[in-house]
C-alpha cells in the first residue's frame, strides 16, 4: 500500500465522522495556535525592549552610584550617592582616548503646573552633551545650552507627553510653567521617543543640571554636587571595554578606592544581553505552557483512535482476511492519526498568527508598540511537534489494531 493510498483511505475514514474528527483536531489546533501566538508575542516584546534600549543612544556606558556584588545585588554602600558633577567633569577633561562625550544627569520628581493643568513627572537635570549622548532631538525651540548650565537658568525642555497634558494644543515655547513652585521658561520641545519597561522618555522635563541642584533639590558629596548617573559615549563599539577600563581607573583614583568600587559601570550591551536573556526565558516559558495544550490534544487523538479501532474491528478482520498485512494495518491507523495532527497543526499555525496580530493591535497604554514576530522557526517547531504528538499518541491504537486476530475480528459484532 502506497503512502498516497494510505492518506486517501485515512481521509475517507475520517470524513465518515466529520464532527468527531473536527473535535479531535481542536485540541491540536488550540495547542499550536497558543504556541505560535505566545512565542510571537514574546519575541515582539523582546524587540520592543531592544528598540527602547537602542533609542537611548549608541555606544553608551552608564556609570551609577554604588557597587554590585557577585550575586547581582547592590551592596549596602550602594544606597549612598557617590557620584558627583566633578567626577563627570574629570571624565570629560582627562583626555581618555576611548571616551567621546560625557553627560551627567540628576533625576528627581516634581509637579509641573500650567494654567490649571498639572502633572507629576520626572525632572532631569542635564548638560548640553545630554542631547547627543542620549540621542535626543528637539522638535521645536532649542536644547539646554552651556550658558544655561553656567547661569543656573530656570529654563526647561519638555517631553511630547508633557506638552499634550499641560498645554492642550497651545504652543509651549516661551510659556512659563511652575515646577515645585519655581517658575521655568519653556525653551524647547523634544521629539517623541516612546517608552515602556524602562520608563517613558516622553514623560519628563529637562532642565539645567546646576538649576536642579540649587533650586529643586540639594545634596553634595566631597564638596561637589551629586549626580544620579553619568552617561558616557565611547568613540566606537570596539572601544567599549577600553572605555570602561579608563572610566574605572579615573574614578578609583578620584575616590581613593583600594578595595571595592563605590560605583558601577555597565555598558548598553550589558542591558541588551540582560533584557534578551529575560525575554528569551519568558518566551520559552510561554511556549512550554502552550505546549501542554498540544499534549492534551495528543491524548484526545489517542482516545478517538482507540474508539475507532473498536468500531472498526470487523473491518480490520476483513482486511486481514483478504491479504492486508500487520504492517498495512499499522500504517493505516498511524496515517489517520498523523492526518489529524498535521491538518490541525496547519490550521493552528494560521489561527496563531491571526491571534498574535490581534493581540499586537490591542492598546497597551502609553506609546509602547509591541509587534508580534511569528518566525519560520516557530512555525516549524509547532508543526513538527504537532506531527510528533500525532505519531506518538497514534502508535498504541495502531499497534492494537494491527495485533487483532483476524478470526476474532470477523466474529466481532
Amino acid at each position: 500500500m502506497t503512502i498516497i493510498e494510505s492518506i486517501r483511505i485515512a481521509l475517507r475514514s475520517l470524513s465518515a465522522n466529520k464532527l468527531r474528527s473536527a473535535l479531535t483536531m481542536l485540541g491540536i489546533i488550540i495547542g499550536v495556535a497558543a504556541v505560535i501566538s505566545l512565542m510571537g508575542i514574546g519575541r515582539g516584546a523582546q524587540q520592543a525592549i531592544d528598540r527602547q534600549i537602542n533609542s537611548m543612544g549608541t555606544n553608551l556606558i552608564f556609570v551609577s552610584p554604588g557597587s554590585i556584588n557577585q550575586g547581582g545585588v547592590r551592596s549596602g554602600q550602594g544606597t549612598a550617592q557617590t557620584l558627583t558633577y566633578d567626577d563627570a567633569v574629570a571624565l570629560a577633561t582627562s583626555g581618555l582616548s576611548a571616551v567621546a562625550a560625557v553627560a551627567p544627569e540628576v533625576r528627581t520628581f516634581g509637579q509641573a503646573v500650567y494654567m490649571g493643568n498639572n502633572v507629576n513627572t520626572q525632572i532631569v537635570g542635564v548638560t548640553p552633551e545630554y542631547e547627543t549622548v542620549r540621542n535626543y532631538r528637539v522638535q521645536s525651540g532649542e536644547f539646554i545650552s552651556a550658558g544655561n548650565v553656567t547661569a543656573r537658568s530656570t529654563v526647561a525642555v519638555v517631553g511630547a507627553n508633557i506638552v499634550t497634558t499641560l498645554f492642550n494644543g497651545e504652543d509651549p515655547i516661551g510659556q512659563t510653567i511652575r515646577i515645585n513652585n519655581v517658575g521655568f521658561k519653556v525653551i524647547g520641545v523634544l521629539e517623541a521617543k516612546g517608552g515602556g519597561g524602562f520608563g517613558n522618555q516622553d514623560d519628563q522635563i529637562l532642565v539645567p543640571l546646576t538649576t536642579v541642584n540649587t533650586r529643586l533639590q540639594r545634596g553634595n558629596f566631597r564638596g561637589s554636587n551629586l549626580v544620579s548617573q553619568i552617561s558616557v559615549q565611547a568613540t566606537d563599539a570596539s572601544q567599549m571595554d577600553l572605555a570602561i577600563q579608563q572610566i574605572s581607573e579615573v574614578l578609583r583614583e578620584r575616590h581613593k578606592i583600594r578595595f571595592e568600587d563605590d560605583f558601577t559601570v555597565r555598558s548598553q550591551q550589558d542591558l541588551l544581553e540582560t533584557a534578551t536573556q529575560v525575554t528569551g526565558i519568558l518566551t520559552l516559558f510561554l511556549g512550554g505552557v502552550a505546549g501542554i495544550s498540544l499534549l492534551v490534544g495528543g491524548i484526545g487523538i489517542m482516545n478517538i483512535m482507540l474508539v475507532s479501532v473498536t468500531e472498526r474491528t470487523r473491518e480490520i478482520g476483513i482486511r486481514k482476511a483478504i491479504g492486508a498485512t500487520r504492517g498495512n494495518i499499522l500504517a493505516q491507523f498511524l496515517t489517520e492519526a498523523m492526518v489529524l495532527s498535521v491538518f490541525g497543526g496547519f490550521i493552528g499555525v494560521g489561527l496563531g498568527a491571526v491571534m498574535a496580530r490581534v493581540i499586537s493591535a490591542a492598546p497597551l497604554g502609553g506609546t509602547l508598540v509591541l509587534n508580534s514576530v511569528v518566525g519560520l522557526d516557530s512555525v516549524l517547531l509547532a508543526t513538527i511537534f504537532a506531527t510528533a504528538v500525532g505519531l506518538f499518541f497514534g502508535i498504541y491504537p495502531a499497534y492494537r489494531a494491527a495485533s487483532l486476530n483476524p478470526i476474532d475480528a470477523l466474529r466481532y459484532e
